[in-house]
């Protein structure tokens, strides 16, 4: 047997466990209390979601960009870069990801409607932001982490990512007069659930346990996606 087939995957991170969640404790403690401002934004984008409005249909997409912006300058820029040569990438992502939302929000011709949450793919959606503000942050920590490495909405990329596949399968087209408006578009979509593969791989070469969670919110989404299709055929 060659000394190349007994690498494992896990010998190409440039990066241990430790070494990764400490990035997020540093990050935490740095932002403090940006936590609770980020659970209340992602209540406030919830709520907007719900209302239906035009408004809503406007700022949702808004706000999620400003979340993603976020999260490619603070986190994976300024903190993740100094670990992970391809956080450079995944910022580029992220800032590509925010600015097609901002043009989402800006663009009337692009704007979603707001529909109330009634089919299976609204209540998907509406599981996958919860899950993202209130459950997803301690799963980690249920797994042994220390607490102060908890990864909240708005400020470190997989819960920002589940809560927009959520976010995603929320917002639905509704009739104005003879005309319909346009949901997001389509290429909102791979973005997020490539990042679910990314990190879903990243935490499985370094043995997590939670390494199910990106690529499970990533299966939920797209079956909620296709559970909309179908209801509209």
């Amino acid at each position: 047997m060659s000394e190349g087939s007994r690498y494992e995957l896990a010998d190409l991170l440039l990066f241990s466990a430790r070494t990764y969640y400490r990035q997020f404790e540093l990050y935490n403690a740095e932002l403090w209390p940006a936590q609770l401002f980020g659970i209340g934004l992602g209540l406030g984008i919830l709520a907007l979601v719900r209302s239906g409005t035009s408004r809503s249909a406007r700022a949702v997409p808004l706000l999620l960009a400003a979340c993603w912006l976020w999260v490619a300058w603070a986190f994976h820029l300024q903190r993740y870069a100094d670990i992970n040569w391809a956080a450079t990438w995944f910022a580029a992502a992220f800032a590509t990801q925010g600015l097609m939302l901002l043009l989402a929000g800006a663009g009337a011709a692009a704007r979603p409607s707001v529909g109330p949450v009634r089919a299976a793919s609204s209540a998907i959606g509406l599981g996958l932001m919860v899950f993202a503000l209130f459950v997803q942050p301690w799963i980690g920590v249920l797994f042994g982490r220390a607490w102060r490495q908890a990864e909240f909405f708005g400020l470190a990329p997989d819960p920002t990512v589940v809560f927009t596949l959520g976010v995603l399968l929320l917002l639905q087209p509704v009739r104005q007069g003879q005309t319909r408006t346009r949901p997001l578009p389509a290429l909102l979509w791979p973005i997020p659930l490539l990042w679910c593969a990314v990190s879903g791989a990243t935490l499985w070469t370094m043995r997590a346990p939670d390494a199910v969670v990106m690529p499970l919110a990533a299966l939920v989404a797209v079956v909620g996606l296709g559970i909309r299709a179908w209801s509209r055929a």
